[in-house]
């Protein structure tokens, strides 16, 4: 069994910068995982955005705490704790925190087989 703590040094020390806005660390990820490309987590402050981005890997943002404005390809919507969202490999996407606080998402990435 492998049990990861999103407090562990090892999960720390993956923090980085994500896509413009989001600070971010791997949870998870290809060091440990077979199957799944990551799982990672993501905090966006109040008016910050993981800017417009294409993967080449199918993705899951699920949204824990906050609310923001998702959008995936031409679609776009508002989210709420509780909410998935799946993006398709390939698909420009993009995250705004437009509440009040701050928001907070779980990210699951599964490559291309």
């Amino acid at each position: 069994m492998i049990a990861r703590n999103m407090n562990d040094q090892e999960v720390l020390e993956t923090t980085y910068r994500a896509h413009g806005g989001a600070v971010a660390q791997m949870i998870l990820d290809q060091r440990t995982l077979k199957e799944i490309g990551f799982l990672a987590c993501a905090t966006l402050v109040k008016g910050k955005a993981i800017e417009s981005h294409t993967d080449p890997m199918e993705e899951i943002y699920f949204i824990m705490t906050g609310e923001g404005e998702m959008t995936v390809g031409e679609d776009k919507r508002r989210v709420s704790p509780g909410d998935a969202v799946w993006i398709p490999a390939g698909s420009p996407h993009g995250l705004i925190n437009s509440g009040d606080t701050e928001l907070f998402i779980l990210v699951v990435a599964s490559p291309n087989q």
